[in-house]
């Protein structure tokens, strides 16, 4: 009966969209509702496309939130590169200090040969020297230490006086990293460090990472 009554409607085609007839004269893919069908299957599948891709992306964020949770380290000196009654220093120029001993490197960022720690990932950090020193009752205390962020100083600890024979102070430092940005510490050209150097400590962890638009340096233009 519907095959009938269409077969004999006079009136207007409903179906303005498509190019060919729909009074059941076609095959049965040509119908008036195809090419919206079509058109809606093509907008879903580019609609799952674009959403793959943000989940994927997502995905891709939040394994770096939280590998980047995992970054921490702890360094002290070693007693025995000490030379001269004990003392590391003093040089003629500005010394990375090695800090030889390591108890803690969360993320494999610090590097004990070097003495120097590489940024895994861009974030907000915190890094802090604790600065020792001890000589006899007839010397001078007479170290500089600087907390360095690639060739910027950051931090200072130092003592410049007779007034004491030993003598300690630590540095905090917040600082904001790129990925492969390095921070160490330096004893500054003329200064020494005496006695008990494993008490000299070095130490930093991630505050949190930087996802790419959280990060100060992220291109909004994009």
């Amino acid at each position: 009966m519907l095959k009938e009554a269409a077969l004999q409607w006079q009136g207007p085609l409903t179906c303005n969209k498509w190019d060919c007839n729909c009074t059941f004269t076609k095959q049965r893919g040509c119908c008036c509702a195809a090419n919206e069908l079509y058109s809606l299957e093509d907008e879903t599948f580019i609609r799952m496309k674009h959403l793959w891709i943000k989940i994927a992306a997502l995905n891709s964020r939040v394994k770096m939130l939280i590998d980047g949770t995992k970054i921490a380290f702890k360094a002290t000196i070693n007693p025995s590169i000490g030379v001269n009654e004990g003392c590391f220093g003093p040089f003629n120029f500005n010394v990375p200090i090695p800090y030889g001993i390591v108890s803690l490197n969360d993320g494999n960022g610090y590097k004990c040969s070097l003495g120097t720690f590489t940024a895994p990932c861009a974030g907000v950090y915190v890094f802090s020297i604790t600065v020792y020193s001890s000589v006899g009752s007839m010397e001078r205390l007479f170290h500089q230490v600087q907390l360095m962020k690639n060739m910027m100083t950051v931090g200072s600890v130092w003592e410049n006086n007779r007034e004491d024979n030993e003598d300690s102070a630590t540095q905090i430092a917040v600082v904001e990293l790129m990925k492969g940005d390095q921070v160490y510490a330096v004893l500054m050209s003329g200064r020494k460090l005496c006695s008990s150097l494993q008490r000299n400590i070095f130490t930093g962890y991630i505050l949190y990472p930087y996802s790419d638009d959280t990060s100060p340096y992220y291109d909004y233009s994009k």
